[in-house]
């Protein structure tokens, strides 16, 4: 059963749409045969673990030492983890692909890692190659623009373009939950 690490905020609550839509997301994950994993905490991590869940899926939570929460009521299986770095690794390691929701700075760290091992081709040597890092268009898209314009800080010569070009390639962006799983149906079948 392929695994969906999903990032985002722990701050939205029932109320939000942001939450509304992780928990769509965590809901057809699990009607199409994905397992989730996630931060095990609040917000839309609780919020993708709650719809799988309720679909009944599965639902991983990577937890710290570091903080004294215990993981929210839908998690199927935690994964305790000693540090926040090593709770990074795990979230990236445990992923056969990403789906990044809106978030703060711990959830650009979590684009950011991702993406920059896929880069750099570490997570090939790790976890055996690239996966599918699909980006909530809507929210990110401005950062996704920005570091597009990495190209114009040096010198534009063919090898630096190829490496620049390839990067970028690694991110799709999603306008929502259906379009999402659309894409993760897409790329891991």
């Amino acid at each position: 059963m392929p695994i969906i690490t999903i990032f985002g905020s722990s701050l939205p609550d029932e109320s939000s749409s942001a939450y509304a839509d992780a928990r769509r997301l965590g809901k057809l994950c699990a009607e199409s045969g994905f397992a989730i994993c996630n931060g095990g905490y609040g917000g839309l991590m609780q919020a993708s673990a709650r719809g799988a869940r309720e679909a009944g899926g599965k639902a991983i939570g990577v937890t710290c030492e570091l903080w004294p929460l215990r993981p929210n009521q839908w998690i199927t299986e935690e994964v305790r983890t000693r540090s926040y770095p090593e709770r990074l690794m795990t979230l990236v390691e445990s992923g056969d692909a990403y789906v990044v929701l809106p978030g703060g700075t711990g959830t650009l760290v979590e684009l950011a890692l991702s993406w920059e091992l896929m880069n750099k081709s570490i997570l090939s040597s790790t976890v055996g190659g690239r996966r599918p890092l699909l980006v909530w268009a809507p929210y990110w898209r401005a950062v996704i623009e920005c570091l597009n314009q990495e190209i114009h800080l040096g010198a534009a010569v063919a090898p630096s373009l190829e490496r620049f070009s390839r990067a970028m390639e690694i991110v799709t962006l999603v306008e929502d939950a259906d379009h999402a799983v659309e894409k993760l149906k897409e790329l891991l079948r």
